[in-house]
């Protein structure tokens, strides 16, 4: 299907090509609803994108909100594109000290299989 001028599969590729991977939620969004892929893609050009806040800065804060909710899958998600995006381990794990001191340890936990990217 496409979208505007892009059709779903060149979406995922940007996409793709911009986090350095492709989480597989982009392949179901572009099989279920090209049109939520498009919206879908402009919220993920925002979080990539140095504004008022620098691009690293609003992925640590998407990587903290998705460790809060417990969502190891998006963790993994988040820490992959952290990596992709020059974060530095030191940065990554001082992000763990505002994960643990607002979420605790629960929200910790759910970053057990994305902190083993760092290796």
């Amino acid at each position: 299907m496409c979208v505007g001028d892009k059709c779903g599969e060149e979406l995922v590729g940007d996409m793709s090509d911009k986090l350095g991977f492709t989480p597989e939620i982009l392949n179901v969004l572009n099989e279920l609803d090209s049109d939520f892929l498009k919206k879908y893609n402009m919220c993920n050009h925002r979080l990539l994108k140095d504004g008022a806040l620098s691009a690293k800065t609003k992925i640590l804060m998407a990587l903290a909100v998705v460790a809060s909710k417990q969502c190891d899958k998006c963790v993994v998600s988040q820490m992959r594109s952290a990596i992709n995006s020059g974060v530095t381990k030191e940065e990554i794990m001082e992000a763990m000290d505002v994960i643990f001191i607002t979420s605790g340890a629960p929200a910790v936990a759910a970053c057990k299989d994305a902190l083993k990217l760092l290796k």
